[in-house]
């Protein structure tokens, strides 16, 4: 059995808002993996359970708004003898991450985050997997200077954020399901790994062959004189060792004198 619980706040004035993270990635697995279930209500939570690659998964929305999200964590937890490194996984908002970022880690501190806050508590430890998604603004994230944190969290997400968002909840169903049939590190690994953009294909340059020297081979056909063979001595009208026309080889006259 794996426990797999989103934190947020239930009541519809909370839907789509950033604290909701968890509550938005436990609909979007359940409506993969439990098509048309309705939730029933067990341990101060929202539950489904279902088949996550053939183990069997409890899928987890506390009612208990956010503060309290402690008590059906460890009721759950204590009902069914789990270990909380090994098979509870929680999912929630991170204000410090950018906007559709994903950090999974096996264990850790709250970060001021109060529903992580009482999760320990209710635990009283503080080693058990969470993965966090990133509703920050800006490369780093963080909250807008203008606003209050608690105001900036139950802000809901604007179209064009939803937009992002929407394609890191599916991120981090898959990352659920990892989880759930490999394990953490798996999980860790495949979630917390930087996107590489894909490398633009390149051309292949096209094979040229060097252009062959043309041989001086002499022409010949019909109404051409074949060429005239070069002179026995090899040098040309123009060679300075060539008796001018006319006159007499500079050499021959040297061997007269």
């Amino acid at each position: 059995m794996k426990l797999i619980v989103g934190l947020g706040n239930p009541g519809n004035q909370y839907t789509k808002t950033r604290h909701n993270a968890g509550f938005l990635v436990v609909d979007r697995l359940a409506a993969k993996h439990a098509p048309g279930e309705t939730p029933r209500a067990r341990f101060n939570a929202a539950a489904v359970e279902c088949q996550v690659g053939g183990e069997r998964c409890l899928l987890l929305k506390p009612t208990t708004f956010m503060n309290r999200s402690g008590m059906c964590v460890g009721e759950a937890v204590g009902f069914y003898k789990l270990s909380p490194e090994n098979d509870l996984l929680v999912i929630t908002d991170d204000i410090y991450l950018p906007l559709g970022a994903l950090r999974m880690r096996p264990a850790g501190g709250t970060g001021g985050h109060n529903g992580l806050s009482d999760i320990q508590r209710a635990l009283g430890r503080e080693d058990y997997p969470r993965l966090r998604l990133g509703v920050g603004v800006g490369e780093t994230g963080g909250k807008p200077e203008f606003m209050d944190q608690a105001d900036f969290v139950l802000s809901r997400l604007s179209d064009d954020e939803w937009a992002t968002f929407s394609g890191a909840i599916d991120k981090g169903v898959k990352a659920c399901e990892t989880f759930v049939s490999k394990g953490v590190d798996a999980a860790m690994n495949s979630c917390n790994a930087p996107e590489t953009p894909a490398r633009p294909k390149r051309e292949r340059p096209t094979e040229t062959r060097p252009e062959s020297k043309a041989e001086n081979k002499p022409e010949s056909g019909p109404g051409r004189a074949p060429s005239r063979a070069p002179d026995a001595r090899g040098s040309s009208s123009n060679s300075p060792t060539e008796a001018p026309k006319g006159g007499i080889d500079p050499a021959a006259r040297r061997s007269e004198s």
